[in-house]
């Protein structure tokens, strides 16, 4: 079993960033992070915890289902 602390690494570890400065995350790729520091954790799960875990990100998923795509998110105008 992982360390918790482990968890937020992850989450960073999938991050993408794009030419533009854009910020994404994709549940899959969150998923596969997690692995790598022993936590095995289901879409699901994943998509728990970004949504309780991590206010500065918005769900902008165009397709149904666990695998979701999140995207930095800042309401003052920011990227």
């Amino acid at each position: 079993m992982g360390r918790v602390y482990e968890i937020g690494y992850a989450f960073d570890r999938a991050m993408k960033i794009d030419q533009r400065g854009k910020k994404t995350v994709t549940t899959a790729d969150f998923v596969r992070e997690l692995k790598k520091v022993n936590w095995d954790w289901a879409r699901r799960q994943a998509n728990d915890w970004i949504g309780m875990s991590v206010s500065t990100f918005r769900d902008i998923s165009t397709e149904e289902g666990d695998n979701r795509t999140f995207m930095v998110y800042n309401p003052n105008g920011g990227r």
